[in-house]
């Protein structure tokens, strides 16, 4: 039994007007992407969502969707040990 799980990762945050600059964006967004290299993604497998509302707002989402499993647990997709 593998405790490999290949659902998509996504982490996510909206900001109002006021709660953020571009400097901020730029580091928040690199920290997700930090974040779920961290958990085996590689650089080219995260994907970045930036969508801006016109009051302001901003919504991040930085997600990988993980490949299935190829049911050896010596290969789990992202090169994870377990």
């Amino acid at each position: 039994m593998s405790l490999y799980q290949p659902e998509p990762v996504e982490i996510s945050t909206r900001m109002r007007p006021g709660e953020w600059t571009e400097e901020s964006l730029e580091q928040l967004v690199a920290t997700y992407r930090e974040r779920i290299m961290e958990m085996g993604a590689g650089a080219s497998d995260v994907v970045t969502d930036i969508d801006r509302g016109d009051d302001g707002s901003v919504r991040v989402a930085v997600s990988w969707a993980k490949p299935a499993n190829e049911g050896d647990e010596d290969s789990v997709a992202g090169g994870q040990v377990l």
